[in-house]
């Protein structure tokens, strides 16, 4: 695409879910997780539509999607365009799908707290038999505009796939998801959710700087390879005055 057009990921599609959907979040993904230096104009619904593999209509009803949230804005004659401003919103959604998660996760600056080997929780041992640590990684997001922490993420990694990951790319504010699935080449084939609501320890209430015992979304994701290994247990804690949760289940 020439230098002067916005650039968005490739997509592998999933026959199984509405292919609008995958591509608004493969695109959203992009749109948020872009550098500042980033082009700020699309492709047209045509050369989307190339690229992600799909026809016009699927390709305009994605866009729609990404316009009703705000994220881009269409002139008749100009082209489309990425909102400047534009930012994840606050509901977590769960919507399966790999690309929902890495959207979810991106646009927010990230600090890596710290990386390296960590005696397994108890709760989590059951997903890692075979070992008895993990390579833990703590991370720091922030509202890129505020600056204002909004949730901070543990990932404990089987050490045979930590021993792949650069943290230069969680620094760089990749999501795990990503850095997994682009970075190291796991080829990921489920992940697994629970949300709940949980009171802040002395801890995420000093990480997210809210009352001690104030609500938080505690969100746990396990992800698995295509063996069906446990590769990454990622323990989130959501500001609970920030998100909301939300799930949408497709009909048959």
């Amino acid at each position: 695409m020439p230098a002067s057009v916005f650039a968005p990921d490739s997509l592998e599609l999933n026959r199984k879910l509405p292919l609008w959907y995958q591509v608004s979040q493969s695109l959203r993904a992009s749109i948020l997780g872009r550098t500042p230096q980033s082009p700020l104009r699309l492709p047209t619904e045509e050369r989307l539509a190339e690229h992600y593999g799909v026809s016009v209509l699927t390709m305009r009803q994605a866009l729609k999607e990404l316009e009703t949230e705000g994220l881009i804005s269409r002139h008749r004659r100009r082209g489309t365009f990425i909102e400047p401003e534009a930012r994840r919103t606050g509901p977590v959604r769960l919507l399966g799908s790999v690309d929902t998660i890495v959207a979810q996760q991106s646009g927010d600056l990230t600090t890596l707290l710290e990386h390296g080997p960590s005696a397994l929780p108890p709760e989590l041992a059951e997903h890692f038999p075979d070992v008895a640590e993990a390579t833990a990684y703590r991370r720091l997001r922030r509202d890129p505009e505020s600056g204002e922490a909004t949730n901070w993420a543990e990932n404990y990694i089987h050490p045979r796939v930590a021993a792949h990951i650069d943290p230069a790319d969680l620094e760089r504010g990749w999501p795990m998801t990503k850095v997994l699935r682009d970075g190291v080449g796991v080829r990921i084939s489920r992940i697994t959710d629970t949300v709940e609501a949980r009171l802040a320890d002395p801890e995420t209430a000093k990480l997210l700087d809210v009352p001690l015992l104030s609500p938080i979304l505690h969100y746990t994701g396990v992800t698995y390879d295509e063996e069906g290994r446990a590769v990454d247990v990622a323990l989130i804690h959501y500001r609970g005055d920030r998100f909301s949760f939300s799930v949408t289940l497709q009909a048959d």
